[in-house]
């Protein structure tokens, strides 16, 4: 028992220490998808906020590919001592989970949750040229035009994937899937109208709302976002009971000292 008291004070002695002179380096963010998406702009406002507050640099890692999964696995294999973050996603820790098999990690088992940073919402847009102005027309047009409607996504699996199949579902109409590899081509074809909708996170596209390029049908959460309150949610719009959001977290590799993630 003496012994195991030992142990255990020093273990914790040894935390409180690494605590105390946390961060003595660098820092790195590992962001499992490409720059310019929204995940990566949140991370790096935080590690510009995160470097000014610890005196030390947190450099930003994109680490795309595979629906998120390859950064994911880096993170989730790195050294557990505080000097490897993970901005995770709900497509790399709930979506893949639920749509691939024999993922490289495992969500539950392999990280160490710091906090939730962001809660943001998706937004349905349309290209101006369709005649939709709202989700009751929008639902109306599909319904006499099934499978006739494209729409985009930034791949098969992503958030604004599964929050329009799960609009398409509730609402009874059919839709054409257009996946995009690319934001910027996404939001590009978008604009030309190559692709009449997209369901993206609001932040990304919240310029071509305001200058009338994209219009905007309704909002995912099941409240009304303040930066467009004059949208309502598909629930109010048309679709009781809709609700999709997207969330993003601040993770540590699992065995990370508890003193560093408190």
């Amino acid at each position: 028992m003496r012994t195991l008291a030992i142990v255990m004070g020093l273990a914790c002695a040894s935390q409180a220490l690494a605590a105390d002179v946390y961060p003595g380096k660098p820092i790195r963010m590992i962001v499992p998808f490409p720059g310019a998406a929204l995940n990566d702009a949140i991370a790096r406002a935080i590690s510009q906020s995160l470097s000014q507050s610890w005196g030390q640099p947190i450099i930003v890692e994109n680490r795309a590919g595979a629906g998120g999964n390859i950064g994911t696995e880096i993170a989730a294999k790195s050294p557990p001592d505080g000097y490897t973050l993970f901005f995770g996603s709900v497509t790399s820790l709930a979506i893949n989970v639920s749509a691939q098999k024999d993922l490289p990690y495992d969500p539950l088992k392999d990280f160490a949750p710091v906090t939730l940073l962001v809660n943001a919402h998706n937004v349905l847009v349309a290209h101006p040229s369709l005649p939709a102005k709202n989700i009751r027309e929008l639902i109306a047009l599909a319904k006499k035009k099934p499978g006739q409607i494209n729409y985009a996504s930034t791949g098969s699996g992503s958030s604004g994937h599964l929050a329009m199949e799960l609009f398409r579902s509730m609402a009874g109409i059919e839709l054409m899937h257009v996946p995009y590899k690319v934001i910027g081509q996404t939001t590009a074809d978008l604009l030309s109208g190559q692709v009449s909708l997209w369901f993206p996170t609001m932040p990304g596209v919240m310029q071509h709302i305001k200058g009338g390029r994209m219009t905007a049908l309704g909002v995912s959460g099941s409240r009304r976002a303040p930066a467009l309150p004059n949208v309502p949610t598909i629930a109010e719009a048309g679709v009781p009971g809709y609700d999709a959001s997207t969330w993003y977290p601040l993770l540590a590799p699992t065995g990370t000292p508890s003193a560093i993630v408190d």
